[in-house]
């Protein structure tokens, strides 16, 4: 017997291609997402195309498992949707073939999805997390390339102002610059003024060479002496003019990578076990601070001296008056003895401070650990839960294509997301439990999912927008429109010798139910709470109504059709009791505000219903006319023609 038979195939075909696409698209996605958030540390630094392949390379290694759960929510209701489009999933069930039998080789895929995930968080991720965010350091450290606009000051050189009012692209020549330099500090700051000149770089790419012609160098020659700068209006400055001058300015335009060893302290670029090993390794470290600050405690003021203490035993077992050893002691005692206190008191609370400080900080690098140790079971397990949420509610909205199932695949993972990220931030800043805030997305994806996958298993229209319609119309009462067109093929014309004596006897009824039941009076509060009874008259008024219509629908004739259209439709509930359970009314009706409230809906919907009925027996009426007028144009016709039926 074939483990994998040729219907596993062509439902692993169809998923693959899908999942393939909608991952690359979601790796793209959350790669053009990470680059907008530090595309302004990026542009403008003259970076290479190698260090930037390397570092989309190491961004899309990193970002695998967050496009993961995406693509296998995006394929499967992809795959379902356009299986349920095209009637697939209904000539697969049609052959005995069960949803879950149909959902089988992708579980086992998606299940082998899951552990690559995890794979890659554990293994691979770490290192390329590591080399990107030492490329991404050390770009932003980079030195910006310098392009000098027009007719502004340029600070894009260290310590350098440069102004140019004109430049020249093609020769790369500058007029009328100036350039205003404080890298031997502000007190011998140098001004600079050219008609051109003309920047390059060195070899080396370590400094800058500014060649300028004809123009002017002033030097402050003021020095802050003695701490404070001579406020005199004459300040001797250095004047130089010259024809050609050339100034060599420090400015790094090299690449310089970061030692990768300053973030090997980051949780992110730790597999599972070094998070266990470092954490064991903080624990006992603050033990061992504990146990040192708890030593401390009993030899310095928090604990007493042992004769200290033996003196205030003694002294608690006499009475002392606070207020006579008050004012037994001098001003100058008790103004010392303050000092003192508080003195103690600030230190103590100072240093205090400074351990709870030290505590935190490694509570918290605790914490940050374990929020990527669990991360990396979450985001995991969100492939397959995913793949439980979208097969079944693509078999469900059976709608393919990249419109709906992307909607409703992006709305489900912000959802999940906006979920995850907050847990998260809760359980990194102390304020949840770790499992609660870091499992609480999943526990709410698990139920979802299996309640989506048994509706789905059982052919159910949980996502039927035409049955919530229904139900909020019965919730409501909202009145339903009729839609009776005339048919191409008739089989059965109506009975027209029955009909006049059927719609005449219904015309009574509802002329006799309007009268009885006193349908314009308010219902007596009693009756409508406490005693409850199904209204079986108004039922068979509305079972051979629609009878009438459904015989009538059959007619040939343009005016009986649209009688029928305005003939209302009389909902056989909510005239007697606001509820179907007699209980629910019995508790309605003791709480009198509530009761009165639903004791006037009822009485709009019977004077609503009294319309309705006077309306039914116009139309009806209506009807039996125009029928006659048929039965005398057929006998008249008969006549004519010498045909007798």
């Amino acid at each position: 017997m074939r483990l994998i038979k040729k219907l596993d195939l062509y439902i692993l075909r169809k998923f693959l291609l899908i999942f393939a696409g909608a991952f690359f698209v979601c790796l793209f996605v959350f790669m053009m997402q990470f680059t907008w958030r530090s595309v302004n540390d990026l542009i403008g630094k003259g970076l290479s195309m190698d260090i930037f392949a390397q570092f989309y390379w190491y961004m899309s290694i990193a970002l695998v498992a967050m496009s993961l759960p995406m693509a296998v929510l995006l394929a499967s209701l992809i795959t379902f949707g356009n299986m349920g489009e095209n009637l697939e999933l209904l000539a697969m069930k049609a052959a005995g073939v069960s949803l879950f039998r149909i959902m089988r080789p992708l579980i086992f895929f998606v299940i082998s999805v899951t552990c690559v995930s995890f794979y890659f968080q554990n293994t691979i991720s770490p290192d390329a997390q590591i080399k990107m965010r030492t490329l991404l350091f050390s770009m932003k450290q980079q030195s910006p390339a310098v392009e000098i606009p027009e007719g502004v000051f340029y600070s894009g050189v260290p310590n350098v102002n440069l102004y140019v009012k004109r430049k020249n692209a093609q020769s790369g020549m500058l007029y009328d610059m100036i350039i205003y330099k404080t890298d031997q500090g502000f007190e011998r700051a140098q001004i600079v003024r050219a008609d051109s000149g003309r920047m390059e770089m060195t070899e080396d790419k370590e400094n800058l060479i500014l060649h300028l012609w004809h123009g002017e160098q002033f030097e402050n020659l003021q020095q802050n002496t003695g701490g404070s700068m001579l406020r005199s209006a004459n300040v001797p400055y250095d004047r130089e003019s010259f024809l050609y001058k050339r100034l060599l300015i420090d400015f790094d335009a090299n690449f310089n990578m970061m030692d990768q060893a300053m973030l090997e302290n980051m949780a992110s670029v730790k597999s599972m076990n070094e998070i266990e090993h470092d954490i064991d390794s903080i624990e006992h470290m603050l033990d061992s601070v504990g146990a040192r600050y708890f030593a401390d405690c009993l030899t310095t003021a928090y604990a007493l001296h042992p004769l200290k203490g033996k003196v205030l035993a003694r002294a608690r077992n006499k009475q002392i008056d606070f207020d006579s050893l008050l004012s037994s002691a001098t001003a100058t005692q008790r103004d010392a003895a303050q000092r003192t206190a508080t003195s103690k008191t600030t230190m103590m609370r100072a240093e205090l401070e400074w351990r709870r400080m030290t505590s935190a900080d490694g509570y918290s690098y605790i914490r940050k650990h374990w929020v990527e140790w669990h991360q990396k079971l979450t985001l995991s397990l969100a492939c397959l839960l995913f793949f439980f949420i979208g097969a079944p509610l693509g078999a469900i909205i059976r709608k393919g294509g990249l419109g709906m199932p992307t909607v409703i695949s992006v709305a489900i993972f912000i959802i999940y997301h906006i979920i995850n990220t907050s847990g998260m931030n809760m359980a990194k800043n102390g304020s949840w439990n770790m499992i609660y805030g870091m499992w609480i997305s999943s526990g709410i994806l698990l139920p979802i999912g299996i309640w989506i996958s048994w509706k789905a298993n059982r052919d159910s229209t949980v996502f039927n927008i035409e049955a919530y319609s229904k139900l909020f119309r019965r919730l409501f009462n909202i009145r339903e429109h009729r839609h009776i067109f005339r048919k191409e093929v008739i089989i059965d014309d109506p009975d027209y010798d029955v009909l006049p004596e059927r719609i005449g006897l219904l015309i009574a009824e509802c002329q006799k139910y309007a009268s009885q039941n006193h349908l314009r009076i308010i219902p007596n509060y009693i009756d409508l709470f406490f005693r409850f009874r199904t209204d079986q008259a108004l039922q068979a008024i509305s079972e051979k109504l629609e009878a009438i219509i459904e015989e009538l629908s059959n007619t040939k004739n343009a005016k009986i059709l649209s009688y029928l259209n305005t003939l209302p439709v009389i909902l056989d509930s909510s005239y007697t009791n606001p509820f179907a359970s007699k209980k629910m009314n019995f508790a309605i009706g003791i709480f009198f505000p509530i009761g009165c409230i639903f004791l006037l809906r009822i009485w709009r919907f019977r004077l609503r219903l009294n319309h309705d009925l006077q309306q039914t027996v116009q139309q009806l009426e209506q009807i039996n006319v125009a029928i006659r007028n048929i039965q005398q144009s057929s006998r008249h016709f008969s006549k004519s023609t010498g045909f007798q039926q």
